[in-house]
């Protein structure tokens, strides 16, 4: 057993799931960003606080501490899409996408960095989290802390019939490699990056042995990807590591693995060869890899873990490799004397203003240790819809709840729903994905709903309505004739609202409409040739408002605004002041929009608010959609 794995064993034995407890007016650094986390490091005795950022943001010291100016971090990129398998060509399973990078400074890790020292001045450091790379294309997208860079995980590769040096065919180096495909001939699996060495990120990815089997598995930070055990099965993914450096008992992010720790970066497993589909595919490796396509379709990588995607199998419609898990960052550094004794254990644990704040940003479990029903306030955001592809609407934002519950002495599960994929930028008539639903005690959010697709009168994908017509609806896209509006997706609320219309300006402009937010409709797309923007969100309850957290995304009133509408996309805008498109307070994403005046790019949903995708757009480029944002949890109580 490494080193590490045994220091974890030690924390988590000698530690308990009881002593994690607040601080008073810490004399360490006083810093602001992220998700906070107040909780000892028992074997020394020390206390630290984390800052846990799942989107891009900043990590911003105010004032020296007492304990020396270095803090130790996590950081790691985006998982490799999983290998897609190339159509008409039906032989073998596409390779697992490799696991973001993964860097830390903590010591007893085979690759740890040296001290990194901050200070007031500059006092501001950049975090930027990597997003989980598409199925069957791309590679993972970095994440940085300032000057750390981890590199995105590399994507799977996509079949091949014979021998070839299209690199394509080949597994994608990256933080760590991606899997070959199970071709017709050897082709590599990717390398990680670094490896081997003391500064390596990851593991390479398996490769192929040329049967025309299944996929092979993408490599993981803690192990290289593995080969198909046998030819009709996929190759699982490498493992990933373990850290406790966001708190022993959080359980909100990363996964559970072998040992003691929560995991990031695992491999995502191998598609499997259908024509002999007796064997399952490839599973993901403990970190957030998603496992390979057989039976079922290929599964993403856990976000906020830079899981890889898993690959895909020889058979349509499971011929698509899935996506890779976007990034995360955690700093933390030593504070002062912890005082008060938290009543429950279960995600990022922090204390503000009397009251004890149990944030979840990923799937755990509410455990009130306190021996009797624990009385809380709670905020409960749902995953927001992705948008469409083609001049599409944006995505509705997840349905925002908040109110008193009274939470039992057994344990309860927390359900955190993941926002929804968008689609391919092409003329595909398919509207993005609906979000996932987020539970807690009995309360469940539903999710926003998927933006909709231009078409014609026979396929045509409005917008959709929010899950349960009660999460906020995707906005509209136009119906393949001029005119409109063509309708968005419905939402009902509490905390849901309706999409707005796409409309069509025959030789000038196509444009969706925005998703629907908590706070209200998405805006119409309308004949002048604008865009619908995203309806608001919502901002959440004071009790929540600890000013050195960053819990969902700026509004008119400042921080902490969640479930806001994705503006929808825009084709050939003809007037270079009209500015249709942007997304919702509350983490909406921003729409595509074309034109020679101001091109841009769609922007996902941010992740940990519910806010819905911007609309893509199909020329130029193709610029796509994207994806929904993550939902969250928020339980208070008093201390």
């Amino acid at each position: 057993m490494s080193p590490i794995i045994t220091s974890l064993a030690s924390i988590i034995k000698q530690f308990g799931i009881g002593a994690v407890i607040s601080s008073a007016s810490p004399t360490g650094l006083t810093a602001t960003g992220g998700v906070i986390c107040d909780y000892v490091d028992p074997t020394p005795g020390i206390r630290y606080r984390a800052h846990v950022f799942t989107s891009t943001g900043t990590f911003t010291v105010t004032a020296p501490g007492t304990f020396g100016d270095t803090v130790e971090y996590l950081v790691v990129a985006g998982g490799g899409g999983g290998g897609s398998v190339t159509a008409g060509q039906y032989y073998s399973g596409g390779g697992g996408g490799g696991a973001g990078g993964f860097r830390t400074n903590i010591s007893g890790y085979p690759a740890a960095g040296s001290a990194f020292p901050v200070s007031t001045s500059p006092g501001s450091y950049s975090v930027t989290i990597g997003a989980g790379g598409a199925g069957g294309s791309s590679n993972g997208v970095d994440s940085s802390f300032g000057p750390i860079t981890s590199v995105g995980g590399g994507r799977g590769a996509t079949t091949s019939t014979a021998p070839t040096t299209d690199p394509s065919h080949y597994g994608s180096p990256g933080g760590s490699g991606g899997g070959a495909s199970g071709s017709g001939a050897p082709t590599p699996g990717g390398a990680g990056e670094n490896y081997p060495g003391s500064t390596q990120q990851g593991f390479p990815g398996a490769p192929s042995v040329g049967n025309n089997g299944g996929g092979p598995g993408g490599g993981g930070a803690g192990g290289v990807g593995s080969p198909i055990p046998s030819p009709s099965t996929g190759g699982p993914g490498g493992v990933g590591y373990p850290s406790i450096i966001a708190g022993p008992t959080n359980d909100a992010i990363g996964t559970p693995g072998p040992n003691p720790g929560r995991y990031f970066a695992g491999g995502g497993g191998g598609g499997i060869y259908s024509d002999n589909p007796t064997g399952p595919g490839g599973s993901g490796g403990a970190g957030g890899g998603g496992t390979g396509s057989g039976p079922g379709a290929a599964i993403s990588g856990t976000y906020s873990t830079g899981g890889g995607g898993g690959g895909a199998e020889n058979t349509s419609p499971k011929s698509i490799g899935a996506n890779g898990g976007s990034g995360i960052v955690v700093v933390r550094y030593q504070i002062a004397s912890l005082t008060a004794t938290a009543k429950a254990t279960g995600g990022a644990i922090s204390f503000y203003s009397g009251k004890t704040i149990h944030t979840f940003t990923g799937s755990g479990t509410f455990d009130n240790t306190s021996g009797s029903p624990l009385s809380v306030e709670y905020a409960v955001v749902a995953g927001g819809g992705g948008s469409g592809g083609h001049i599409a609407g944006g995505g509705g934002g997840g349905q925002y709840l908040t109110g008193p519950t009274t939470v039992p002495t057994s344990p309860q599960p927390v359900v955190v729903g993941s926002g929804g994929a968008t689609q391919p930028g092409a003329y595909n008539n398919l509207k993005g994905n609906n979000g996932t639903d987020t539970t807690f005690n009995g309360i469940t959010a539903y999710a926003g709903g998927g933006g909709g697709s231009a078409g014609n009168s026979s396929t045509y994908t409005p917008g959709a309505p929010g899950s349960n017509s009660s999460g906020s609806g995707g906005g509209g896209a136009y119906y393949g004739g001029s005119g409109g509006p063509w309708p968005g997706g419905t939402g009902n609320g509490p905390g849901g609202s309706p999409g707005g219309s796409g409309y069509w300006v025959s030789g000038a402009a196509h444009n969706g409409g925005g998703g629907g937010g908590a706070g209200g409709a998405g805006g119409n797309a309308g004949p002048d040739g604008t865009s619908g923007n995203g309806g608001n969100g919502i901002r959440i309850p004071a009790t929540f408002h600890n000013p050195i957290s960053t819990v969902g995304s700026p509004g008119p009133a400042g921080a902490f605004y969640v479930a806001g509408g994705g503006g929808g996309g825009n084709m050939n805008q003809p007037n270079s002041g009209l500015s249709g498109g942007d997304g919702g307070f509350g983490g909406g994403g921003t729409g595509a929009r074309s034109g020679p005046a101001n091109p841009r790019s769609s922007t996902a949903g941010v992740m940990n608010t519910g806010g819905g995708g911007g609309g893509g757009i199909e020329t130029p480029g193709p610029i796509t959609g994207s994806a929904g944002g993550s939902g969250i949890v928020i339980i208070a109580y008093p201390s």
